[in-house]
């Protein structure tokens, strides 16, 4: 009974380890996308004063 649960065990951890690894990667993905988008339109609104533009809606 021991070695049907060790091979359930074995059979599944590459599954989920490579599933774990995808989350992290696409967590770190959106979240630096996230970041970038708030900088980008931090500046762009910097600029638009600057120049004496009107705010984006």
């Amino acid at each position: 009974m021991n070695e049907l649960w060790n091979g359930i065990v074995w059979s599944l951890a590459p599954t989920i380890l490579v599933g774990l690894l995808f989350w992290v990667i696409m967590r770190a993905i959106v979240r630096a996308d996230r970041t970038e988008r708030k900088a980008y339109a931090r500046m762009e609104a910097e600029e638009r004063a600057r120049r004496g533009l009107p705010q984006k809606p």
